[in-house]
């Protein structure tokens, strides 16, 4: 939107670096327009971070929130999600690392404030990932596929295509 203002990040730490990179722990802050009845999804999250950085990210999380659950998303060199799910972070996520070392490069995750809607959260990443990603078992046998409204919670309202089975247009 036009004409309001981003927060500002206010980095308190660093937490972890290489020769490359460095991660560092910080806040958004709001800024002067902002209401402050506007109350945030996520409680922390860590988007494309090296794979060699989550030993320390993981022991920040779990001292500042306490929680380790949520969403996360394995990614290759180039940024491409390969494996996404929710559950515990830093286990998941390693368990990935080892499996796929050869490919994963970078990791994201989403802790959110209430785990409600994690199963939705987790369905839309996998729609938006598409064809790349690389399932595990358990999800195969969930059956998670594009347009499969039954990812979402009840009450939830939807528009679901299909195939009309008429006669084909001229």
């Amino acid at each position: 939107m036009p004409g309001k203002a981003k927060a500002t990040k206010s980095i308190q730490e660093r937490v972890w670096h290489d020769t490359s990179w460095v991660v560092s722990r910080g806040v958004l802050k709001r800024r002067r327009g902002r209401p402050e009845n506007v109350k945030p999804l996520f409680l922390v999250v860590g988007e494309k971070l090296p794979f060699a950085s989550i030993d320390a990210v993981g022991k920040q999380v779990g001292q500042r929130i306490g929680s380790r659950s949520g969403v996360y998303v394995a990614q290759d060199s180039m940024g491409y999600a390969r494996y996404i799910g929710r559950g515990k972070i830093f286990t998941r996520l390693k368990e990935a690392r080892k499996n796929r070392a050869h490919m994963l490069v970078y990791y994201s995750f989403y802790v959110l404030k209430s785990s409600t809607h994690r199963r939705e959260i987790e369905s839309m990443l996998i729609r938006a990932a598409g064809p790349l990603l690389e399932f595990n078992t358990r999800k195969r046998r969930a059956n998670i596929e594009p347009g499969d409204v039954y990812d979402f919670e009840a009450g939830t309202q939807f528009f679901v295509r299909s195939r009309n089975r008429g006669r084909k247009p001229a």
